[in-house]
């Protein structure tokens, strides 16, 4: 079980199914080589997997979060939870936590004033890429299928959709 604290409740989810956590992974992968280390990217991100946040009372953990290097100090690698908001989240949509994400987390990072979310549907095979205005989240993109995309704020490489439904 994934346990979160969301406006004082405490909900727990299973842990991801297999075709949620192999898209997670393969998306993690596409980002982890070229942002951190600067390979066919500009690099200046670290990225984590299921990095538990503490986010004022808050405690969520996205699927993916990254922050951008100069917000990101080693100093949080000694930590057991990270209370520094990322500048990006995504999460990999289930029927166990479609709901949540959508309707606590999002105007959670919002609030926090993350700059990016994605959202991944393994099932639907899509993401959505969004940024805030003005506490909601706006559509930026929506890319669906197989599609080769650029999607901000990683639009230095192109992310191929195909690899994240493949198991």
């Amino acid at each position: 079980m994934i346990a979160e604290i969301i406006d004082g409740v405490l909900s727990a989810t299973p842990r991801p199914a297999v075709r949620h956590a192999n898209a997670s992974s393969r998306l993690g992968d596409a980002l982890g080589s070229p942002f951190p280390r600067g390979r066919r990217a500009p690099g200046g991100w670290t990225i984590l997997d299921e990095a538990e946040l503490h986010l004022g009372a808050d405690v969520v953990v996205p699927d993916l979060a990254g922050w951008r290097r100069e917000r990101f100090s080693e100093a949080a690698g000694d930590a057991a939870a990270i209370e520094i908001a990322p500048d990006w989240v995504c999460e990999v949509l289930s029927a166990s936590t479609a709901g949540i994400d959508r309707t606590k987390k999002l105007p959670l990072y919002a609030r926090e004033k993350v700059v990016h979310a994605w959202l991944v549907d393994p099932i639907v095979r899509t993401l959505e890429v969004l940024r805030p205005a003005d506490q909601r989240w706006t559509l930026v993109s929506a890319h669906e299928g197989d599609a080769k995309v650029r999607a901000e704020p990683f639009d230095a490489i192109e992310i191929d959709l195909a690899a994240l439904w493949t198991l």
